[in-house]
């Protein structure tokens, strides 16, 4: 197996994208299984993702490939230049594979809250995989039209 040092942006974007389908899977298939509860509804899988982000995100910043000069998160040219530096690129899919496995654990436990049956959110957290903002979009709407939670999202 090979080092994290040694490991491509490449190979990095591969484990991430294939390492996070089981929790997914999980999360769809088994919603109340106590497996699905320990690893996608505990800290593991944020902390464990979270660490890989920092890892790349300090490996683009320090690494063989320099941050290009003007490189910034407050304009688009700015920002091109941060991802152009594959490393960078990958931390930033890492972030967004996080956040989106966040928000759709998130819509489990929330459905199970307001009394939404799984198979009818189901679909919401297959687009919540695919196009995170989408999938979250489509649960509120999903949510909303139930009649089940209404629109405020912290009732007890």
């Amino acid at each position: 197996m090979p080092q994290l040092a040694t490991l491509t942006a490449d190979t990095m974007f591969t484990v991430l994208n294939y390492g996070v389908l089981p929790f997914w899977a999980l999360l769809i298939f088994l919603p109340h299984a106590k497996l699905t509860e320990v690893l996608v509804h505990s800290v593991f899988v944020p902390l464990v993702l979270g660490v890989t982000y920092a890892w790349l995100l300090a490996t683009a910043l320090s690494g063989p490939t320099p941050i290009p000069e003007g490189a910034s998160f407050m304009t688009l040219q700015g920002l091109t230049k941060i991802f152009s530096v594959e490393t960078a690129l990958v931390a930033g899919w890492a972030h967004y594979l996080v956040f989106d496995l966040f928000i759709g654990a998130w819509q489990a436990r929330d459905a199970q809250r307001v009394g939404l049956h799984h198979l009818i959110i189901a679909p919401c957290l297959l687009v919540t995989l695919v196009v995170g903002p989408v999938g979250l979009l489509l649960y509120f709407m999903i949510r909303g039209i139930s009649g089940k939670g209404g629109w405020s999202l912290f009732e007890g």
